[in-house]
């Protein structure tokens, strides 16, 4: 089943977190936090102005992004867990090439 979010909404898959501590403890399941990263695998046509005019998003699929807590919805199809939510709830996109880090410095 395929899901095409509308207009400012995007459908995203949490990056699973590791789960184990850097020294070697394994944290159970009921202790850890759902993680706060995900990966963008749908995307709507844009934010619609009151005008009518449609703006384009700035997320595109593929990217890995940071959202809020308690942002969006979640939903299940074919066993999998997404969430759809609002391009407003993006914190921030995730670049971890070799050039972005390069350009931070």
């Amino acid at each position: 089943m395929n899901i095409r979010p509308l207009y400012d909404r995007i459908v995203v898959k949490r990056i699973e977190e590791q789960e184990t501590t850097h020294r070697g403890i394994i944290i159970p399941d009921s202790a850890k936090e759902k993680p706060q990263e995900a990966e963008v695998m749908a995307i709507g046509k844009g934010k619609r102005l009151d005008d009518g005019e449609i703006v384009a998003l700035d997320v595109k699929v593929g990217d890995r992004i940071l959202f809020g807590k308690y942002s969006g919805n979640e939903i299940k199809l074919d066993g999998i867990e997404y969430i759809i939510m609002r391009e407003d709830d993006v914190l921030g996109v995730l670049d971890a090439t070799p050039q972005a880090l390069l350009k931070a410095s």
